[in-house]
């Protein structure tokens, strides 16, 4: 084996700038892969943090007759006197962080001749749940559980309508009665989540305003629940099942965004092994090279005696050393991106895809995992030998007496 090894190492040297151009190309498409999963992960990540932040939390409790696609209002299909509920579930159950009443309907922001379809969101300010939106104030303060006119708008929203801090706009909200209402409220502050699909078309009031404009008086849609740790929801939503209401975990709420990941992953899949076979037949082409320039070699080899299965293992040796330089390299290249992105983002413009009520951050921060360092790399060194075994096996069947006249 080591003879091998010596052997591979000097035939390799020959022709360095070969050898050298044969391993770039393999640390270039490695490392390419490494960026482009760490994307898929921080992009599949940050949509799934935010989305559990924003919208969905780990765990909610709704009426049996709710449905989030509807945006009911109707007292049937809401829950009533949700704080005390919130108070005893989050007394009863440890792992739950904060558990917040929210109010959820539709409505209509009006300024001028401006107009613009949004979904209004009633909360207590105070919850710990609902801090997030305190620290995305870009303008403005944060409302109060008491403000009866104050309305928090996203930033997006704003420069579509040319809004700033303490213009009032109207509101139009559907109620539980099947009416519509209208009420001027005052800009208290503007927030910016970095999700322009959300912050375009969501707008906030305080619960018990919430509540009151739309007539559901104290009722609400949903309790808001966060835990300690994701991968507890599903053991505590089946502690928390009761006849009176349901309980739905961030998986079930987040199906779409579960599968896309799942199918994202396959065809990443597929893509890794594409650009992986492309740079691969740089090695192999390299390979093919060393055999004809190495013929009469091979066929003194083969005449002392030595076995095609050697001839064989040594070309396949060459590129095994060929793959671990392109890894080692493609490690540092893809490593060095992959953190550099990770810290910095890659900038993405949202709003031209006209995307809405999406959780997709305006950067994607990139995110590498250990899983696909070492899925990638196993690949390469499989996809990397495979390329190389026709020319391999081309050396180890020559024929000694071709082989010396060069044939």
């Amino acid at each position: 084996m080591i003879q091998l090894f010596k052997m591979a190492f000097r035939d390799l040297g020959r022709n360095k700038r070969r050898t050298i151009l044969s391993a770039l190309a393999v640390s270039v498409g490695m490392g390419l892969l490494l960026l482009m999963s760490s994307v898929i992960v921080g992009e599949m990540q940050g949509t799934l943090r935010n989305t559990i932040q924003l919208f969905s939390g780990h765990l909610q409790i709704r009426s049996l007759t709710y449905d989030e696609n509807k945006i009911s209002l109707k007292w049937d299909d809401l829950i009533e006197n949700p704080q005390a509920l919130a108070d005893t579930v989050a007394a009863q159950v440890p792992q739950i962080v904060d558990a917040t009443p929210r109010l959820v309907a539709s409505g209509i922001v009006t300024r001028g001749e401006n107009s613009r379809g949004v979904q209004v969101i009633g909360f207590d300010p105070d919850a710990q749940a609902n801090q997030v939106y305190r620290q995305s104030v870009t303008d403005g303060e944060f409302l109060t559980p008491d403000d009866r006119e104050g309305i928090l708008i996203g930033l997006p929203l704003a420069d579509k309508l040319g809004l700033a801090v303490g213009d009032q706009i109207n509101l139009l909200v559907n109620t539980s009665n099947g009416d519509v209402v209208e009420q001027l409220f005052t800009i208290r502050g503007i927030y910016s989540t970095n999700t322009f699909g959300y912050d375009e078309s969501t707008v906030f009031l305080p619960l018990a305003k919430a509540q009151t404009i739309t007539g559901a008086e104290d009722r609400a849609s949903l309790i808001f629940i966060m835990l300690k740790e994701r991968d507890q929801s599903d053991a505590v939503a089946a502690a928390m099942q009761s006849p009176n209401y349901t309980v739905v975990t961030w998986r079930g709420m987040n199906a779409l965004i579960v599968q896309f990941e799942d199918y994202a992953n396959a065809y990443m899949t597929i893509f890794y092994l594409i650009v992986l076979g492309i740079t691969a037949t740089v090695v192999s082409n390299t390979l093919v090279m060393s055999v004809f320039e190495r013929t009469r070699e091979i066929g003194i080899l083969a005449a002392i005696g030595m076995k095609g299965r050697r001839i064989l293992a040594q070309f396949l040796t060459e590129a095994a050393l060929i793959a671990t330089g392109g890894v080692i390299g493609g490690l540092i290249l893809g490593g060095a991106m992959a953190a550099y992105f990770g810290r910095y983002g890659i900038p993405l413009d949202i709003s031209k895809f006209g995307l809405t009520g999406i959780m997709i951050n305006d950067k994607i921060y990139t995110q590498l995992t250990l899983d696909n360092v070492i899925y990638l790399t196993v690949v390469t060194y499989i996809v990397t030998l495979i390329a190389s075994f026709a020319p391999a096996r081309m050396a180890s069947r020559m024929e000694p007496v071709d082989a010396l006249h060069g044939k």
